[in-house]
């Protein structure tokens, strides 16, 4: 049945408007490439665990390619269903949609079914269509589904979409929030840009997905021109394939920056840590060779802490790149104190069982 954002519980809608951290939930296979359900709720266990306001389901991280082998629902379901055993607390359930028109709003319909909260829609499938196009392919979904806009870096299958088109989706009445996930400042500006001149700053909630700039985006206020006036607004949590491992510790670090936005007062071992984020990222997204390992680079770090039992995606030649593993080697001795490898460690035995 169709959903407007006014719908949703309060407790959550002002969950996902303060501004929290939302994992991009992988996909857990086993040595065959099939679905691996103790590690799968395992995932979910700890992110929940670990303090997660939310979950992204069915999304990049998750692999758009579940579609293809039937696994879309069940993963969708896995998920919901180990949240609502697993903790009575708020958490924002949000599904991955792509595809055309008929697809997304067939994947809309599952979602709501499931109990999910938002829909989050990727334009990938949309290559080549015009704003007036795009535009009412969103409207469309919309119409299903509270909808979380999706900038999706072009290295990993987006289309650069225009503040023009983000002025346009912004004032879809039943647009709740947007990850901006580009991986470039100027098209980072455009969404801003575009939200403010739509007048829905107040509606639409700004989530980073740049995983290579994540403290920062969530530090810096944005100053855009509306008219005469200057219009502030902040990205307020995160939705990122990058906060899917180490989660634990990004509960830790946007706590610690959301406190720092109340003060006022900024320490520069915050600001450092961008960077140093950043590094880690480097190796994890692999960057090295265009970010063909982002989604196995992941997989490894959960691998090693014993949350996966190996890095297999669906398809067979995603894997880590050459010199990946040595990256991650590295960025894991020296930011060591970034990990969360004692929390999983301690609570592991628990979330597989």
């Amino acid at each position: 049945m169709p959903m407007h954002w006014s719908e949703l519980p309060q407790e959550v809608l002002a969950l996902l408007r303060r501004g929290t951290v939302i994992p991009a939930h992988p996909l857990a296979l086993d040595g065959a490439r099939r679905l691996d359900p103790v590690h799968q709720r395992a995932l979910t266990r700890y992110y929940l665990d670990a303090g997660a306001g939310g979950l992204a389901v069915g999304v990049h991280s998750t692999q758009f390619a579940i579609r293809d082998v039937g696994l879309y629902e069940p993963v969708l379901e896995m998920a919901a269903r180990t949240t609502r055993d697993w903790t009575q607390r708020p958490v924002v359930l949000m599904a991955g949609l792509c595809g055309g028109t008929d697809q997304a709003c067939r994947e809309a319909g599952i979602a709501c079914g499931l109990g999910y909260h938002a829909g989050m829609l990727s334009l990938a499938a949309m290559k080549g269509a015009s704003v007036d196009e795009l535009v009412a392919h969103c409207t469309a979904v919309a119409a299903r589904i509270p909808l979380v806009g999706f900038y999706l870096q072009t290295a990993v299958g987006g289309i650069a979409l225009p503040m023009a088109f983000w002025r346009r989706f912004a004032a879809i009445d039943n647009v709740i929030a947007i990850k901006m996930a580009p991986f470039d400042r100027y098209r980072t500006l455009d969404v801003v840009r575009g939200v403010i001149a739509a007048g829905a700053e107040d509606r639409v909630t700004l989530y980073t997905g740049n995983d290579d700039h994540i403290v920062l985006d969530l530090l810096a206020p944005f100053a855009v021109k509306r008219g005469d006036a200057e219009v502030q607004v902040r990205i307020r949590g995160g939705l990122l394939g990058h906060w899917s491992v180490w989660t634990h510790s990004a509960v830790q670090q946007l706590q610690r920056i959301h406190q720092t936005i109340d003060t006022g007062v900024v320490d520069a071992s915050l600001l450092a840590l961008d960077s140093r984020v950043t590094d880690c990222n480097s190796a994890f997204f692999d960057v090295a060779h265009g970010f063909a390992g982002c989604i196995p680079g992941c997989h490894e770090v959960l691998r090693r802490q014993g949350l996966l039992q190996g890095i297999w995606c669906l398809d067979p030649n995603e894997t880590l790149s050459p010199g990946q593993d040595a990256e991650i080697d590295r960025v894991c001795r020296e930011h060591a104190d970034l990990s969360d490898d004692a929390f999983v460690a301690q609570h592991l035995a628990r979330w597989l069982d």
